[in-house]
């Protein structure tokens, strides 16, 4: 059952990881899971404050983990701009980029700092900008890139007229949207790496259903409480129905991220009943993220929207 699954780290000694989304949830568990495995961990995070306290949950828990926050937020071109030109900087090979950072379901249509909408601005738009800028690295390092999707793209479609929903905006299906871009822009990462010969293997993960703070409150977006959606899947993921915990949750990121047979150009997540809970395994790409057109339509879409192109120097 879900709850013994597990997976078996390799010794990531001497390799560096960035790890989006990690001062909270899956995240954080990835970044100590990783961290427990030898490698140094970064974690650009928006809050200061839960970033650091992250930094010491894992600290407390591993004991001699190379661990350290950046500054950043996914919501601003600019603020990711300045974060990827920082770890440019540094000068070091990125071993391990894991794009777990989100946001769902905001009450109200919400923009980003630039007037994407948010589910749009965050969860695809600023990884995809952040994963170009960090290209050279990446490719230094001969990376692993693992996109996290969701069980919401297998339904839904990128609504290509409007991919900012300002005509007519359905919170649940922008945030589809932003999956399944997620889910595609993963995948063409991969192909497009291997015709121009990058050096990076990309794949694409999705946590089932998991008890994390996605659909908590979030006064920065507008939900000052808890929704009934986040209580319900907290109480399964306690009884181990239909949903998991984030140790169950992160596992398919993990595996992608580093296990030595998991492959680029594929889709993990869990391998139960409906794809929600149990072990990491490989799975079919959901319907909607499925057409290579789309994906390239994707791609050329969001370079205008962020501004950048995939250059690897």
């Amino acid at each position: 059952m879900a709850r013994k699954a597990e997976v078996a780290v390799p010794d990531l000694t001497g390799k560096l990881a960035v790890v989006t989304g990690g001062s909270d949830g899956i995240g954080l568990g990835l970044a100590g899971r990783l961290a427990a495995a030898g490698a140094e961990v970064i974690l650009p995070v928006r809050n200061p404050a839960k970033g650091q306290h992250a930094v010491e949950s894992i600290r407390a828990a591993h004991p001699g983990a190379r661990i350290s926050t950046r500054q950043m937020d996914l919501s601003s071109l600019q603020s990711v701009a300045d974060a990827a030109g920082g770890l440019v900087a540094e000068d070091r090979p990125i071993h391990v980029l894991i794009n777990n950072a989100g946001l769902m379901n905001p009450p109200t249509r919400r923009t980003t700092s630039d007037g994407f909408e948010l589910q749009w601005g965050t969860n695809h738009l600023g990884h995809f900008a952040l994963t170009a800028r960090l290209l050279p690295m990446l490719s230094a390092g001969n990376a692993r890139v693992t996109t996290q999707s969701s069980v919401a793209a297998r339904s839904n479609a990128i609504n290509w007229e409007d991919p900012n929903f300002e005509k007519s905006y359905s919170s649940g299906k922008a945030y589809s949207q932003s999956k399944i871009a997620n889910l595609m822009f993963g995948l063409e990462l991969n192909r497009r790496s291997q015709v121009a010969g990058w050096g990076i293997t990309s794949n694409v993960s999705h946590p089932g259903v998991t008890a994390t703070n996605l659909l908590a409150a979030q006064p920065h977006m507008g939900r000052a409480t808890d929704t009934l959606s986040v209580r319900v899947i907290r109480s399964l993921a306690r009884m181990g129905i239909l949903a998991q915990t984030v140790d169950q949750g992160l596992l398919p990121a993990l595996y992608a991220a580093t296990h030595p047979q998991s492959e680029g150009g594929k889709f993990y997540g869990p391998s139960g009943f409906q794809h929600v809970s149990g072990a990491p395994a490989e799975q079919d790409v959901y319907e909607p993220a499925s057409d290579a057109a789309d994906a390239v339509r994707l791609w050329e879409l969001s370079e205008g929207h962020v501004g950048l192109q995939f250059v690897p120097h």
